[in-house]
């Protein structure tokens, strides 16, 4: 029997989180887990880069995108039944078909939120102010180094609460998952790693950097996983159904409006971004709001479609090969549309 509680919410009963094997609450959960170690991981990089300070949103309208983006995304994500991580990157290197489904469609919801936030009506109106000489920025040398005492206990602390889940409860399960979810907050959080801007930037500025960098990356731990699977560990393979074309397509038109992804907004917030607190709580509600209307739509939108392992379709090399070639395609597309851009602006300019 599945028991399931999230805010003290009975979820037992709920059918998406039946199908996602949800048991526990966010203490017990290895995704739970993983998540909080994320914060703590975000959390220590920003104190320790002296990079915490309240910042509110520019404008209203600004608050209207991060709420609502952040609905659509959260709604989009358990759908498409992963966000730029479980459905992308690494999604992708499991060799499930529905990952692939769930990228392309990404990318066009990417491009057509990248249109719409260009709109006037998204545009904030910025007060210049005329200054006659530049000004020096004074470092409160203190403030630095309270930060940084903060980070380093909130690390610690961390540290201890991994150690105690394996040595203590004897659940390595849960303490590897705190580090690896500490390790990686700590990673997108110094490196500033976004994957809205990875995506949405090819279509506003011409970048690919980013993109091309995500695919190296699926390259590498594409390989990595196959590895593992060789020797019995099994993938995630989902559904291939509409449910990954249309949540990857509202996935990627709402991380672009509200301008941050999963991850993205995760590390903005807890640095002090207000925006990103309505990212979150937007997502929270989005998510819940696919979680509650699950039943109605499951059956047409997902389940009763193939899931379909590539390993399985084309062979374990056959798979491998295809996964590859897939990733070449997709490399290849980034640079066309960076191409693409680059052109078009060329053509504006000698106008």
């Amino acid at each position: 029997m599945v028991t399931s509680y999230n805010f003290l919410v009975d979820l037992s009963s709920w059918g998406y989180y039946k199908i996602m094997g949800m048991q526990g609450n966010s203490f017990t959960r290895v995704d739970g887990v993983m998540i909080i170690g994320m914060f703590a991981g975000c959390i220590a990089a920003a104190f320790w880069g002296n990079n915490v300070k309240l910042r509110m949103p520019a404008s209203k309208i600004r608050i209207f995108q991060a709420l609502f983006g952040g609905i659509i995304a959260g709604f989009g994500a358990r759908l498409g039944m992963g966000c730029n991580l479980a459905s992308l990157f690494t999604g992708i290197p499991q060799f499930s078909l529905h990952a692939w489904l769930f990228t392309l469609a990404m990318i066009v919801g990417v491009y057509i939120g990248a249109r719409v936030t260009l709109l006037p009506f998204f545009q904030s109106k910025m007060k210049m102010q005329k200054v006659s000489c530049s000004t020096t920025l004074n470092t409160d040398t203190k403030n630095v180094k309270s930060l940084f005492t903060i980070g380093t206990l909130v690390f610690i602390a961390m540290i201890i609460w991994a150690l105690y889940l394996i040595f203590i409860q004897q659940t390595t399960k849960l303490g590897i998952a705190m580090l690896f979810g500490a390790g990686f907050g700590l990673l997108i959080a110094k490196a500033q790693i976004c994957f809205t801007s990875a995506f949405r930037d090819i279509f506003t500025t011409g970048r690919s950097q980013m993109a091309v960098a995500i695919i190296i990356g699926m390259a590498v731990s594409t390989i990595g996983v196959f590895s593992y699977i060789m020797i019995g560990v099994p993938p995630k393979i989902m559904w291939a159904g509409p449910n990954a074309l249309i949540g990857g397509l509202l996935f990627g038109f709402g991380i672009v409006l509200a301008g941050g992804c999963e991850c993205g907004w995760m590390y903005r917030a807890v640095e002090g971004q207000v925006h990103f607190w309505i990212v979150g709580i937007g997502n929270v509600i989005g998510s819940t709001l696919l979680a509650y209307m699950w039943d109605s739509f499951s059956l047409s939108l997902a389940t009763s479609w193939p899931k379909i392992n590539l390993l399985q379709s084309f062979g374990n090399y056959g798979g491998l090969f295809m996964n590859y070639i897939f990733l070449f395609l997709l490399f290849l597309l980034v640079l066309k549309l960076e191409r693409n851009y680059r052109t078009t602006l060329k053509e504006k300019v000698t106008k």
